[in-house]
């Protein structure tokens, strides 16, 4: 009976897992990890849409769907397993986000990213946090510091005594193609994604000292895209299968993002460096039916992403 019991239980071991916390990164200033590779399905080894670009210590966070928070988290130096955690990494300094767009998968962590390193024993981030999307950003902020204002009371007025400004934001909605923001780590920039009839969509080009990295976001294929990652060190971008996706949601998918067959177009156009999948739909289907599709036209170094992976 025991060793059927142990039988069980490493078959149900979720093969993703293993698969998952791969680090190819290769730069000791320049991280980037994938916090979360998910698509609206709830699959439980994949986390909402989310990805950390880390500049010397520094997290800037693209897109923040569930559980973004603790998936940084779990590459910080003081939770994850010794001798594994990004040195200098803190969620206390999570102080900059950018949302490619509204949609819930990629934004249902927005609460998480603006009270969770503020609220911790009252020793969390001490500034507002600085967000930058697309329009509808300033109102969804409101309200989600509306449905919380209780709990922010209590922890500033009660014995945790949280400082005044951590759970602020300033929410910055970006009106046109071009520079957004630059510190001395990261020069960011937005150009127009097409995502069905969202009007107001982005993917991003970061510049720090020693990468380009492209993030596409919920995208269509783009000339916008081609441009902006052209040569870049990183182009992460989702897809979907062709192949795969059943007949009755193409209409949905071939309007809304790029399918295999695109995306090796773009890649063989742009000649990124490496080409990173995620946000890869339909979900739980076999890896190696992604890079078939994609090998069949483009020859560069193509990576399936999973959660927590680094580059």
């Amino acid at each position: 009976m025991k060793k059927n019991i142990f039988i069980l239980l490493i078959c149900a071991f979720p093969i993703s897992n293993i698969l998952a916390q791969t680090d190819y990164s290769d730069s000791e200033i320049t991280k980037l990890v994938l916090l979360g590779t998910g698509t609206p399905v709830a699959d439980p080894n994949r986390s909402g849409c989310s990805v950390a670009i880390i500049v010397n210590s520094m997290p800037y966070i693209v897109d923040f769907g569930p559980g973004v928070v603790r998936k940084l988290a779990a590459v910080t130096e003081y939770f994850s397993e010794p001798d594994k955690g990004i040195k200098g990494l803190d969620i206390n300094n999570l102080t900059h986000a950018f949302l490619t767009h509204l949609h819930s998968d990629h934004s249902t962590g927005y609460p998480d990213l603006i009270l969770t390193p503020w609220g911790v024993g009252g020793s969390g981030r001490a500034i507002p946090l600085e967000v930058y999307g697309p329009k509808g950003l300033n109102n969804m902020t409101e309200y989600i510091l509306k449905a919380y204002e209780e709990d922010i009371k209590y922890r500033i007025n009660g014995i945790q005594h949280n400082n005044n400004q951590g759970w602020r934001v300033n929410s910055h909605e970006i009106q046109e193609e071009g520079l957004i923001f630059q510190d001395d780590n990261v020069k960011v920039e937005a150009f127009p994604a097409p995502h069905g009839t969202w009007t107001n969509a982005w993917s991003f080009r970061f510049t720090t000292p020693d990468k380009v990295i492209v993030i596409s976001g919920d995208t269509g294929p783009s000339d916008k895209l081609i441009k902006y990652a052209k040569g870049a060190d990183i182009l992460v971008h989702g897809v979907y299968s062709e192949k795969l996706m059943h007949w009755a949601s193409m209409d949905y998918f071939s309007t809304h993002h790029t399918s295999t067959t695109e995306l090796a177009n773009i890649a063989k156009q742009a000649q990124p460096k490496l080409l990173v999948l995620y946000h890869v739909m339909p979900s739980g289907v076999v890896v190696q039916d992604y890079l078939d599709e994609i090998s069949e036209i483009y020859k560069g170094k193509v990576i399936f992403g999973n959660d927590l992976d680094r580059f």
